[in-house]
């Protein structure tokens, strides 16, 4: 049994992970609000080295690091919570012994919240470089960067950059997407994720072999979230800008936009939740 702690844990998936971890691990939770969840909690912002000195104490074996300013924040806040919060906290749990790192990252991270935004190639790679205009997708972008700096200075540290996939309740997903207008945050309408598969994902990372080193990885489902073709709703967002010939091939018509086959391979997940 190890003991983790899950930052964030008063949120739609902390919450939740909370409560599933907590049956086969020592769970600490730390949220800035009661997670009301079965563990124990301690009240504190993640990016506050006297909130982080509450776990003096404590023995920490894995952080899973959800807490963040979503993309409705500001610039500043963004980067201030997302980039320098992350570095404190990963420098106080390092400094206290803990190799293993679970962080929320997000499929935003290439920067799609812009209808100006291209990618370079699809399905999109799990290390798509930030093309982002925003400040969110940069903002998680730089976050896996403090993890990469972080784990040159402790090369033992094992750290898995998650970029998740927009998440909704099991029980109130929303209909796939059919041919419509390009708007704000496009790629994020077709790559859906139940809860239950996230905490699933979190879960199996967290539970993964310890393996020195940084990784990043779509944590998608292997289909998109539509009930057209997915060549045609691309090409009818961005024309003849970006090769959508992939999702034409038979067989390939409703793949995801992002390539799975990494978190697949290395930590055996697979979405459920499928349209």
């Amino acid at each position: 049994m190890s003991s983790i702690l899950i930052t964030g844990a008063s949120g739609f998936i902390g919450r939740a992970l909370a409560q599933a971890m907590s049956a086969r691990h020592d769970v600490v939770c730390m949220s800035r609000s009661k997670p009301e969840v079965d563990a124990p909690w301690v009240r504190g912002s993640f990016w506050a080295f006297e909130d982080l000195r509450q776990l003096d104490s404590r023995r920490i074996d894995a952080v899973v690091h959800l807490a963040a300013v979503t993309g409705g924040g500001t610039e500043r806040e963004q980067i201030l919570v997302n980039v320098e919060g992350t570095r404190c906290l990963m420098r106080y749990v390092i400094d206290h012994g803990c190799r293993k790192f679970v962080m929320a990252s997000s499929i935003a991270a290439v920067g799609f919240q812009s209808p100006k935004f291209r990618p370079l190639r699809v399905p999109l790679p799990d290390e798509h470089p930030c093309l982002d205009r925003n400040g969110y997708g940069l903002s998680k972008y730089l976050m896996e960067e403090i993890t990469k700096y972080c784990q040159r200075q402790e090369p033992e540290v094992d750290v898995i950059n998650l970029r998740l996939s927009t998440v909704c309740p099991d029980e109130s997903l929303p209909p796939p997407r059919k041919v419509g207008p390009l708007g704000e945050w496009c790629l994020g309408s077709i790559t859906i994720m139940a809860r239950s598969d996230a905490v699933r994902a979190f879960t199996l990372a967290a539970e993964s072999p310890h393996k020195p080193g940084v990784r990043i990885m779509n944590a998608a489902g292997p289909k998109a979230w539509v009930a057209d073709p997915v060549a045609d709703i691309l090409r009818h967002w961005w024309g003849d800008d970006v090769d959508v010939s992939y999702f034409d091939q038979p067989g390939h018509e409703y793949d995801s936009v992002y390539e799975v086959g990494r978190i697949e391979a290395e930590l055996g997940f697979v979405a459920d939740r499928l349209p």
